[in-house]
């Protein structure tokens, strides 16, 4: 419960006329607590943030805050009175460090969220088509770096779709990887990158509705995942971490025992 401070105001007609005193006056000094269960989600751009609805009831609002280091300074970027953010001003490639307070009518503002939530966009694209390499070799494979399509003989090249008599496959090269992840509803089900599993074959069998993460030579992760397929091409969605050995697909949020460094009264004015 909040600890309320209050005055009783007596004026000097009190002293002389019984039943006269002044209603009490309340001032609100505590701070809400600090929100909790922070979570980002990556996007093109663009970091989706939402976390708990707090239980106090005088909170009138959330500020949101970024930082490029979980324990560096964090500056305001925004204010919401949902529960939820989304935060255009970013870029891919980057991190981006997100903390939120929440604060009450009376403008006591909490400490900062302590879940370690960050964002790291990266970029997408959706109904990407590359064709069989032995019928169209110029338009047989994929660069996730140059997001374009390109030659299975290209130095670009990340994968490529290989028709072998009627069975289809996405083939990778000796210093890339591969893994099938299985069935997914989206792309965006695939949140983290494996760390083990990978094809020893260097290829995995094309299945519609299935989503593949990528390891790239120079140490990237990717993922699509398959819409359709025929003799001729296969159609995918994609996403490309451009942050180099950055696992997060999707979504990054943990949470840690210790106290973020800076707190909301040492934030930046």
């Amino acid at each position: 419960m909040k600890n309320i401070a209050f005055f009783t105001v007596i004026t000097i007609a009190s002293l002389f006329y019984m039943g006269c005193e002044e209603p009490i006056n309340y001032v609100d000094r505590t701070a809400p607590d600090a929100p909790t269960g922070l979570y980002v989600e990556n996007g093109d751009n663009v970091a989706y943030l939402s976390w708990n609805a707090s239980y106090d009831r005088d909170v009138a609002g959330y500020n949101i805050y970024s930082s490029s280091s979980y324990n560096g300074k964090y500056y305001l970027i925004g204010t919401t009175h949902s529960n939820s953010f989304t935060d255009y001003d970013i870029r891919n490639g980057y991190k981006y460090y997100y903390a939120v307070t929440a604060y009450d009518y009376d403008n006591n503002e909490s400490d900062l969220s302590y879940d370690n939530a960050y964002s790291a966009p990266r970029p997408e694209g959706l109904n990407q088509t590359i064709f069989d390499f032995r019928q169209y070799p110029s338009m047989s494979a994929f660069s996730f770096a140059t997001e374009s399509v390109v030659s299975d003989t290209s130095s670009l090249a990340d994968f490529y779709f290989d028709n072998d008599n009627g069975a289809y496959y996405l083939d990778v090269f000796n210093d890339t990887d591969i893994k099938d992840m299985g069935r997914t509803s989206s792309i965006y089900d695939i949140t983290v990158a494996p760390s083990t599993g990978w094809s020893a074959t260097k290829d995995a069998a094309v299945v519609v509705g299935h989503t593949y993460v990528i390891w790239t030579v120079d140490n990237h992760y990717a993922k699509i995942r398959i819409t359709s397929v025929n003799a001729q091409r296969v159609v995918f969605d994609w996403a490309y971490q451009s942050i180099k050995g950055e696992v997060t697909m999707k979504t990054q949020t943990s949470t840690f025992g210790h106290t973020k460094v800076v707190r909301a009264r040492d934030l930046a004015q």
